[in-house]
């Protein structure tokens, strides 16, 4: 397939951008999510980033500081505002979108190539879902998707394109360390395909030598602290994340991480890259993500770590979608159908659009893990709040709970009862609790371990969300825990985990 007529690689002249579309779709894109960002409530995530935030650190055991330090500021600009806390990944969202289409327009594609292509990834199932919550996954798909951007100028223009490449790769891996095998693939597949005229310049390894240099901190620091995100890379493999898949379903998620009815369109990009030798600068994208599949695939990595690939391969594919469906009346009026039943069906499965009170008894939890995890806390933290009402007021007592989700839950939304502790990620590294206090106010840790470092335990309660959804708070006991017989720092070696 050839690029679009009028496009000259030889001078660097571009088809005319689709501003306006562009941004009126990004524009649309960020609307939605803002409108729907203040239902059900917090993610478990978004409540440890608030806390990871309150401690400052140039890395944390699970992720470097880029998105608590977000977190923090936006809390900080509107305190309590579940909203703000979510505008930035809505921005991010919309900023996706728009980068999209000017991939495709470094492609060659035309001004609808550029909009099917933008429209595309406005609809995907991975970007409403990661544009509704505040995560390092939300940063990381926009990383990917400007790094595409610039690496896909870089290998076409050289020059100084090489050291904003590098700035924004560094910046990238202070938000998680995935960017790092995007731009290893893309080096990897420019070795296997070319363009290796472009390895020869200096400029690709000042990038580099750039890149480093940005990420040296949360680099010094996970050398510090023996490199924790090795760790807990294992604890991912080994299934420890609700988000883990079994390695078998590692390729079917790609065809749902956009939509199944737009799998076409990204197929063809995929192809494109790789035959078209109008495209050939950029092939090796194609080995690329043929690589990073395999490599994701053998180490347990989770389905969606490919999806940052899917703004390139969109890109890619726009133009020859749009040849195919000119071909046929029918299939021109059937185009804008595929992407409605596309962003009709993942909003439905990945926005807060269905009444919380019937979540639990659709499949969207099942489709959709993270969904769950918004309902809950408030009563959650309640909960914990009335069994410490069963102590005496003067005593000194801590809430020790099995995950960060339940700690950051009572952060939030129990403040006097604070700071929660627990072993899970950095909330190990922010304990363990004061030796003078002897009870403690217990959730999802076994009773049988209890036992064995208090002389009395005993059940406060149980958590109920009441909307009857089954998440992995539901129905948990909570305990309080008296007399303690061992000091914290044995317990604490014993508490403390990754995953």
């Amino acid at each position: 397939m050839s690029t679009v007529a009028g496009t000259d690689r030889g001078t660097g002249a571009r088809p005319a951008l689709a501003t306006r579309p562009l941004l009126a779709l990004a524009a649309a894109l960020a609307g939605v999510l803002l409108a729907v960002a203040g239902r059900y409530g917090h993610h478990r995530d978004e409540l440890y980033f608030l806390r990871a935030g309150r401690e400052p650190a140039l890395g944390y055991v699970d992720n470097p500081p880029l998105t608590p330090l977000v977190a923090r500021l936006a809390d900080e600009l509107a305190p309590g505002s579940l909203v703000a806390l979510r505008t930035p990944s809505a921005l991010a969202a919309a900023l996706v979108v728009v980068l999209t289409g000017l991939i495709a327009r470094e492609l060659g594609a035309g001004r609808a190539g550029q909009l099917l292509a933008a429209a595309g990834m406005a609809v995907s199932a991975v970007l409403l879902l990661v544009g509704h919550l505040l995560s390092t996954t939300t940063f990381d798909l926009l990383a990917w998707t400007a790094l595409s951007w610039l690496l896909v100028r870089s290998l076409r223009d050289g020059g100084w394109t090489w050291l904003l490449t590098g700035a924004t790769a560094g910046l990238a891996l202070q938000n998680k360390v995935q960017p790092a095998f995007l731009v290893g693939a893309v080096v990897l597949g420019v070795l296997a395909v070319g363009p290796r005229s472009a390895l020869r310049s200096p400029w690709p390894w000042l990038a580099g030598l750039l890149a480093l240099a940005v990420w040296a901190p949360n680099l010094a620091w996970q050398a510090a602290h023996g490199w924790p995100q090795l760790e807990l890379a294992e604890a991912i493999a080994a299934g420890s994340s609700g988000t883990s898949e079994p390695w078998y379903l590692f390729l079917p998620f790609q065809l749902v991480l956009v939509s199944p009815v737009l799998v076409p369109v990204w197929a063809a990009g995929w192809w494109r890259l790789l035959r078209d030798p109008a495209l050939r600068t950029w092939r090796a994208f194609a080995v690329a993500y043929a690589v990073l599949a395999v490599l994701f695939l053998l180490t347990g990595g989770k389905p969606y770590y490919l999806a940052g690939l899917y703004p390139l391969l969109l890109a890619a594919g726009a133009e020859p979608a749009l040849a195919w469906v000119r071909r046929r009346r029918a299939r021109r009026r059937a185009l804008p159908y595929a992407l409605a039943l596309g962003l009709v069906v993942n909003a439905v499965l990945m926005l807060p659009l269905l009444p919380v009170d019937r979540l639990g008894r659709t499949p969207v939890p099942d489709l959709n893990y993270d969904a769950a995890e918004t309902v809950g806390w408030p009563r959650f933290a309640a909960t914990v709040a009335r069994a410490r009402d069963q102590l005496p007021a003067g005593a000194r007592v801590v809430v020790l709970t099995g995950n960060y989700g339940e700690a950051g839950a009572v952060d939030r939304f129990a403040p006097a009862l604070g700071p929660a502790y627990s072993g899970h990620n950095s909330y190990g590294e922010w304990g363990p609790p004061p030796e003078d206090a002897h009870a403690a106010v217990v959730v999802g840790i076994p009773r049988a371990d209890l036992e064995r470092w208090f002389g009395s335990v005993t059940r406060a309660g149980r958590i109920d969300n009441g909307v009857g959804l089954d998440n992995e708070e539901q129905g948990e006991p909570v305990w309080v825990a008296t007399d303690r017989q061992v000091t914290w720092a044995e317990i604490w070696p014993e508490l403390r985990r990754l995953g």
